[in-house]
C-alpha cells in the first residue's frame, strides 16, 4: 500500500465492484417487478376468463345473444339458420 498507483489501482477496484453491485440489485429489482406485473395480468385475465365463460354458460346455447335493439345476434359470427333447419 506504500506504493500510490496500487492504492489509487484498488480504490478503482473497490469503487468499480460497488457500481457493478448497484447495477446487478437493480437488473434483479426490474426482474422481479417484471415477473410480478405478468402474474398480476395473468391472474386478471384468468379472472376475466371465468367471467365471460359464465356469461356464456348462463345463455341457451352460448352462440346466440338477444339485444333488444337488434333482436338475435350471432356471437360467432355465424350463418343464419333457415326456417327448415330450426325444426
Amino acid at each position: 500500500m506504500n506504493d500510490p498507483s496500487t492504492y489509487w489501482l484498488t480504490l478503482t477496484n473497490a469503487a468499480l465492484g460497488v457500481v457493478v453491485l448497484i447495477c446487478c440489485i437493480a437488473v434483479g429489482i426490474g426482474v422481479l417487478q417484471e415477473v410480478s406485473a405478468r402474474r398480476k395480468k395473468r391472474v386478471a385475465l384468468s379472472q376475466l376468463d371465468r367471467e365471460v365463460a359464465d356469461l356464456v354458460a348462463s345463455f341457451q346455447d352460448g352462440h346466440a345473444f338477444h339485444t333488444p335493439g337488434l333482436g338475435l345476434t350471432m356471437a360467432d359470427g355465424g350463418e343464419k339458420l333457415d326456417k327448415e333447419e330450426e325444426r
